[in-house]
């Protein structure tokens, strides 16, 4: 289980939630069924995507014995070949999925399922080349999205794309708090990440507003009618975003370890917030 990173689910899980709650919300009929079919989905998607990453983070020395990452190789609790067989295992059982979905909903969910194990498979290309941040972007804020848009209701909603810049936000910085922790170490292993090319300083404030702008998109929309005055409800979250906030901006080169576990605690932000979420819309609908 430790091999897959459960910890990081909510990332893929949540989008898909909050979407569904934002269509509850506008009235429209839901295929409930289906949208449960996709949140397993995508979560057996994202599972295969970690397994995938750290497989070749291994390969190419991004992970070592001295660097913050998964240690399922690094420590010898799983082999090389171990991972690339549930790497494989866990993608071939999602697309399986997807296909079962995709005959219930209708064909043109066929293209986000394509364009879905294209993240999942080219992530690992794309992060050492400096799009490792627009991938996770695409896999877990846009695609989820609208594909739950589509087989939850029939047709694409456009306008659910509101809500995805927020929750993407986040998930987003899941990614760069863990990036600008280990840029000594990704130099060492010749990649390149978004931070690195930011330098430091810049991908410090980069990552403070991932997880600060989320609230202000919100309260921005909430107040101009797009959504609800109860989304105001995820304004509580505001506060472990600005611990971390706080906790990026004042570490350095020296104190990496003081940001060691940032990506978990900003994956349980994103929990927070997503959850947040997806009940105000759905007392939104009630009362």
């Amino acid at each position: 289980m430790f091999a897959v990173r459960p910890w990081s689910f909510p990332a893929s899980a949540m989008p898909v939630a909050v979407t569904l709650a934002y269509l509850f919300w506008r009235g429209m009929e839901i295929d409930w069924l289906s949208g449960v079919w996709a949140i397993i989905n995508v979560v057996v998607f994202h599972a295969a995507g970690n397994v995938w990453s750290d497989y070749f983070d291994y390969r190419k020395g991004v992970d070592a014995e001295d660097t913050f990452g998964a240690k399922t190789m690094t420590s010898g609790e799983f082999t090389p070949r171990e991972m690339l067989n549930l790497a494989i295992g866990l993608l071939s059982a999602a697309l399986a999925m997807g296909v079962g979905l995709m005959l219930r909903a209708g064909l043109p969910l066929l293209w986000f399922g394509l364009a879905g194990a294209l993240t999942v498979v080219l992530y690992p290309r794309l992060k050492y080349s400096a799009l490792g941040d627009v991938d996770i972007m695409l896999a877990y804020a846009l695609l989820p999205t609208l594909g739950t848009s589509f087989v939850a209701t029939g047709c694409l909603q456009w306008e659910a794309l509101w809500i995805a810049l927020p929750v993407g936000l986040i998930t987003v910085a899941i990614l760069h708090s863990n990036n600008t922790r280990d840029i000594a170490t990704d130099n060492r292993a010749k990649i390149s990440t978004l931070a690195m090319n930011l330098g430091r300083n810049a991908s410090k404030w980069l990552y403070a507003a991932e997880v600060l702008l989320p609230f202000a998109w919100v309260v921005g929309c909430a107040f101009a009618g797009v959504f609800p005055l109860w989304t105001l409800l995820t304004l509580p979250a505001v506060v472990p975003a600005w611990m971390g906030a706080r906790d990026m901006l004042r570490h350095d080169e020296q104190s990496a370890d003081t940001i060691a576990n940032l990506d978990e605690r900003t994956a349980k932000l994103q929990l927070m917030f997503s959850l947040l979420f997806t009940v105000s819309f759905i007392v939104a609908s009630l009362v």
